[in-house]
C-alpha cells in the first residue's frame, strides 16, 4: 500500500525521516530500522532492535542513542514501544560472540530481532551491516543519525542490553556491570585482574584474559 509520505510537524527536523519518506513514496509501507549494541564491550550479549514506525508517525526526541542521556532513552524506548507500529529485539550471548566473532554475531543479532516482528517489513534499512533476508535493504553509515527508523532502533537496543548487564551485575556484583556495561574501563579491568572472568566475559577479547 502506497503512502503519501511523512508529516514533520512544527520544529522537527525532516532530514531524519528523508529515507522513509523516500521509501514510502515508492510504494513501501512496512519500512523497518534495525540497529545494533553492543560490540565493543568486553562481557555481555550484543543486543539489536527493530522498528518500524507508523506511517507518518514523527516521535519527537528520536535521535542517535549515542546522543542521548541514559534517560531520555528510557523514556523513548517506552514510547517507540508502545506507539511504534511494531519492533523486535534480537540478543546473542557472550559465548557465541567468542564462537562466531562479534561481526557475525551482530549480524545474526539483527536478523533475529527483524525475525522478532510480527511480521516481516516490505524494506530494511540498517545501520552500516547486511543480513541475509529476502527482503529489499539498504545499509546506511552512520545510519542512526539519518535514519529516524534506524535511531529508534538504536534507541531500543542500546536501552535493552543496558538493562540487561544491569541484571548481571546483581549476579556478578563484583564487576561493577550496572556502572560500565560491560565496556573495558579501568574499574573493570582492574575486577578482571583481581577476580578473572565471569560467564558473561567474552574470552577472545583482548584484556579479558590478560
Amino acid at each position: 500500500m502506497k503512502q503519501s509520505g511523512f508529516d514533520f510537524g512544527d520544529g522537527l527536523t525532516p532530514s531524519l525521516y528523508f529515507f522513509e519518506t523516500d521509501l514510502a513514496g515508492r510504494g513501501y509501507a512496512g519500512i523497518a530500522g534495525v540497529d545494533e549494541a553492543g560490540r565493543g564491550p568486553l562481557a555481555g550479549p550484543v543486543v539489536a532492535g527493530c522498528v518500524i514506525l507508523k506511517p507518518g508517525q514523527v516521535i519527537p526526541g528520536v535521535n542517535d542513542s549515542k546522543k542521548l542521556t541514559e534517560k531520555e532513552r528510557d523514556i523513548l524506548c517506552k514510547v517507540i514501544c508502545a506507539e511504534a507500529f511494531d519492533f523486535g529485539v534480537g540478543i546473542v550471548e557472550a559465548g557465541e560472540i567468542d564462537e562466531i566473532n562479534i561481526y557475525q554475531a551482530a549480524r545474526k543479532a539483527m536478523l533475529l530481532a527483524v525475525q522478532d516482528l510480527k511480521a516481516p517489513p516490505d524494506f530494511i534499512l540498517l545501520d552500516a551491516m547486511s543480513i541475509e533476508l529476502d527482503i529489499p535493504q539498504r545499509s546506511l553509515i552512520k545510519g542512526d543519525a539519518r535514519s529516524a527508523s534506524i535511531a529508534a532502533a538504536s534507541i531500543v537496543a542500546k536501552t535493552t542490553r543496558d538493562r540487561i548487564m544491569v541484571r548481571y551485575d546483581m549476579e556478578y556484583p563484583q564487576y561493577g556491570f550496572a556502572r560500565h556495561k560491560g565496556y573495558g574501563g579501568r574499574m573493570h579491568l582492574e575486577a578482571l585482574k583481581k577476580h578473572g572472568p565471569c560467564p558473561i566475559h567474552r574470552r577472545t577479547f583482548r584484556g579479558v584474559l590478560g
